[in-house]
């Protein structure tokens, strides 16, 4: 029976407490995206057993309602008539949303965004510089050479010119122009203000001073290092940016605009914004040295046990501020990382246990290339994969990071970047190498252990995950040409590995909210239709596809993980909504080293949205697959 749009619409305007409830409404793929004035005035029970509606979840200020690819932009144009309101972009809604986060939480997003994209720029140079001094201690000879003297350099700049690669950050996130923010990061190491490393070693006295209009006076003192002036300044910069735009007649803005912006937050930020937030950077660094050497190493164990706790809230990129600063300290020397490492270490460690001793094959096979992955200091995959999901293990990874956090605190362990924890990090604490390798070990051992005794897996799980392996395993390949006459089948649409539909990083999909299907990892940035049928829908991003088929089967093709924020970037389509296709039709193609660098998984979903509807729904291919190889059953006609 059709779903009648109209009145799935109604219930959930109904149901949101109507157009006073309501910010902002926009729709992608799959999902209505809306921003509510109060959540706790809706009834959620009621609002996911309306028809229609698949699923129901909240994600960083915005409800998100399940409808279902080709339904969604019907419910959704439903919508505006009911509610009277206007269309909103994604981009709109996601906006509307975050202006609802609280100010600490818009903060540390804000901080987030900003460190984010300059991490590899850091994580490279610190790497570097890790591998010229440990060449340099292992060969006398080549430290002062001409070799070392050229690498030094190279590994050194992203640290020197620190405050540059923060400004242009900073102007991207706060809608500035990132020229005008590169110049007033410039401005604050300009050569010819004193560097601030060099500051500690002078008298006051004899630091000189630019006196201005008799009474405002700047110190010529440069901000090497610094991270949260320069941020606050280019926050600030935008501010004034933005407000001249829309008062500077548009016929002398091109040059009046910028002048006034550069020499306005310049003189602001030299004269009041610098000398403030340096002095309260030094104190945020003094504390944080503090705390994590309070009470012999009391205050490293609370962080080390934490540390996991701040990764699930999205918060911990605010520790990029702190070790940046404590690498521009006199002594050069990040104390936060061995309690990264730490808890990282711990949460791989444990993640580690699970996969050696879960019996459930998918378990193992999302638990173990997790802990490895957590070993070189990418945690999420474990966190999110396997130790969040059990509890036990998340938790015996805090103790176990909280014990190595303990140790890191005792030697005074201190590294030379930040960026990188687990293994890597022996590049960065050449000088600690025997401590650092204890730490970790501690880590590892309390975790794996306290895992290993802790958690206990449940039959239940193991029972049902095995059913469905053994249904779907060691069947052979087979090709469109060798199908069953009237067997309705759905082929590869693009050539990867198959995985099974649980292991896709998205919940959404992982749980079969959309339909049952799998996952392919691609090798290959192509996709071609499944077999002959219509186009239902095509993303605004291009991202995502979705096609009607031989007994109406409903396929929705969605190309990598959250790739919608890539706003189109890489992708391609074909075709539109409504054109008939031929098994094998290229469909639409995409960059997979675009989405690998914005940060993202290129696996992609391949669902049966309306799978309920076959009782012989069966799964023939997983690992390697070329294009239109038999995926999917769903019987015979």
């Amino acid at each position: 029976m059709a779903m009648d749009y109209s009145k799935c619409a109604k219930e959930i305007y109904e149901t949101l407490g109507e157009r006073s409830n309501l910010v902002s409404v926009a729709h992608c793929a799959t999902r209505l995206r809306l921003v509510t004035v109060d959540n706790s005035r809706i009834d959620m029970k009621r609002l996911e057993n309306i028809d229609g509606v698949r699923g129901v979840f909240s994600n960083n200020g915005q409800l998100q309602l399940i409808i279902g690819t080709g339904t969604v932009n019907k419910v959704y144009d439903e919508f505006l008539k009911v509610s009277g309101m206007s269309a909103a972009t994604k981009e709109e809604v996601k906006a509307a949303a975050a202006a609802k986060q609280p100010l600490f939480k818009r903060m540390i997003k804000a901080l987030g965004d900003v460190f984010v994209p300059i991490l590899p720029a850091i994580v490279a140079s610190g790497l570097m510089m890790g591998l010229v001094e440990a060449l340099g201690k292992a060969l006398p000879s080549f430290a002062g050479s001409d070799w070392y003297g050229i690498l030094d350099l190279m590994a050194n700049t992203a640290f020197t010119f620190l405050p540059i690669l923060i400004a242009v950050s900073a102007a991207r996130v706060f809608g500035g122009n990132i020229f005008l923010g590169a110049v007033i990061g410039m401005i604050m190491i300009h050569p010819n203000l004193i560097n601030a490393w060099s500051v500690g070693s002078m008298n006051a006295a004899d630091i000189p001073v630019w006196r201005l209009f008799g009474f405002f006076s700047i110190r010529q003192v440069g901000y090497q290092g610094h991270v949260i002036p320069v941020v606050i300044a280019v926050w600030l910069m935008c501010k004034i940016e933005k407000q001249l735009h829309k008062h500077v007649p548009e016929m002398i803005d091109l040059f009046v605009t910028p002048l006034c912006t550069v020499l306005a937050t310049a003189f602001i930020t030299l004269g009041i914004i610098g000398p403030i937030f340096s002095t309260a950077e030094t104190y945020v660094l003094e504390f944080a040295g503090w705390i994590i050497t309070v009470g012999h190493g009391i205050g490293a164990m609370i962080m080390g046990a934490l540390y996991p706790l701040t990764v699930v809230c999205g918060i911990h990129h605010m520790y990029n501020v702190i070790e940046a600063g404590m690498l521009s300290a006199v002594d050069g020397l990040n104390i936060w990382m061995p309690i990264a490492s730490a808890a990282n270490f711990a949460q791989g460690a444990a993640c580690l246990a699970v996969g050696l001793k879960a019996k459930n094959r998918k378990t193992k096979s999302v638990a173990v290339p997790s802990s490895l992955s957590a070993a070189l200091g990418i945690t999420e995959p474990a966190i999110f994969g396997v130790n969040l999901r059990f509890v036990k293990p998340l938790v015996c990874g805090m103790i176990g990071g909280a014990a190595g956090a303990l140790f890191g605190s005792m030697f005074h362990i201190g590294a030379t970047s930040y960026g990188v924890t687990g293994l890597p990090g022996f590049l960065i604490t050449l000088d600690y190498t025997v401590q650092y390798a204890i730490v970790l070990a501690v880590s590892f051992g309390v975790s794996f252990v306290l895992t290993w005794f802790v958690w206990k897996e449940e039959t239940q799980e193991d029972g049902g995950a095995e059913k469905t392996e053994a249904q779907t395993e060691n069947v052979p390949a087979v090709s469109v040409e060798t199908a069953e006459a009237g067997e309705r089948v759905l082929l590869a649409p693009l050539k990867g590995n198959v995985i099974n539909r649980e292991e896709i990083p998205d919940e959404t999909f992982a749980a079969g909210v959309l339909g049952d299907g799998v996952g392919i990892e691609p090798e290959a940035g192509e996709v071609v239709a499944p077999f002959d049928g219509e186009i239902s829908t095509v993303a605004e991003t291009h991202h995502a596809v979705g096609i009607t088929g031989p007994g109406e089967m409903e396929v929705l093709i969605h190309v990598g993980i959250d790739t919608v924020n890539m706003k189109g970037d890489g992708f391609e389509v074909f075709v539109s909504e409504g054109d008939k296709v031929k098994a094998g039709q290229k469909l639409m193609t995409f960059d997979m080293g675009k989405i690998k660098a914005a940060g993202y998984s290129a696996t992609t979903a391949v669902l049966l949205t309306n799978s309920d509807d076959y009782p012989d729904f069966k799964i023939v291919k997983t690992g390697k697959t070329d294009i239109l190889e038999k995926l999917i059953s769903v019987g015979n006609a």
